[in-house]
C-alpha cells in the first residue's frame, strides 16, 4: 500500500459525497490529468477512498465525487481481505480481447440499481500510477469489468449506456422515485 498510508485510518476519514445520477458532470467527457494536479489529486484520495469503503464498492472515478478529471480508484478486494488499492490517472484502454463476458454491473452514482452489461473479457490498461510512473497492465474477469467501467465514467458513459432504452429508462424511474424517498 506504499503511497496510501492513510488507508491505515481510513475509517477516521469523511467520506467525501457520491453525486447520483442525473448530475450533469457524470455525462461530461473529464480532462486529462496534468503534473499540477497531483496535490489536489494527494489531498482528495482519502475522501474518495473513504467514500468507496463505506458505500460499499470496488470502484469510483472522479466525476462521481464532482471532479471532472481522469483518474480513478479502484480495490477489489473484500471486506476479510487485506486492501488492495489501486489509482490509474489518465488511464487508456490500449488492447481489448474479441472474447465477451456478461456481468451484473452497479454503479455508486446509480444506488441500488443493477443490470448485465456485455464487455471485452480481458483489456491492457495503460495509465500513470500515484508516483506517476507509466504502467501497462493486463487485466481479466472483475478487474477488467471494472476498469472498463470506471474509465467510462471518464468518458461521461454510465453503465445503463449499454442497455435498451425501455430498460435504461426503467433503472432512471426506479433511482428517481428512490431518491425522491430520501
Amino acid at each position: 500500500m506504499k503511497n496510501f498510508d492513510f488507508l491505515d485510518t481510513i475509517e477516521d476519514v469523511a467520506p467525501t459525497s457520491i453525486l447520483v445520477a442525473p448530475q450533469p458532470v457524470l455525462r461530461q467527457k473529464a480532462r486529462d490529468v496534468t503534473a499540477d494536479d497531483m496535490a489536489s489529486i494527494h489531498a482528495a484520495l482519502p475522501g474518495m477512498f473513504s467514500a468507496m469503503y463505506k458505500a460499499p464498492g470496488i470502484g469510483l472515478a472522479a466525476p462521481q465525487v464532482g471532479l471532472s478529471q481522469r483518474f480513478v480508484i479502484i480495490d477489489l478486494a473484500r471486506e476479510d481481505e487485506p486492501r488492495n488499492p489501486m489509482l490509474l490517472i489518465n488511464p487508456e484502454i490500449i488492447d481489448e480481447s474479441e472474447t465477451l463476458a456478461g456481468r451484473e454491473e452497479g454503479c455508486l452514482s446509480l444506488p441500488n440499481q443493477y443490470a448485465e452489461v456485455v464487455r471485452p473479457e480481458s483489456v491492457k490498461v495503460r495509465y500513470r500510477d500515484i508516483a506517476g510512473e507509466l504502467i501497462e497492465q493486463e487485466a481479466s474477469g472483475l478487474l477488467a469489468t471494472c476498469i472498463q467501467h470506471e474509465i467510462d465514467h471518464l468518458d461521461g458513459i454510465l453503465f445503463i449506456d449499454y442497455l435498451s432504452k425501455l430498460k435504461r429508462n426503467m433503472i432512471m424511474r426506479r433511482l428517481s422515485k428512490e431518491q425522491k424517498r430520501k
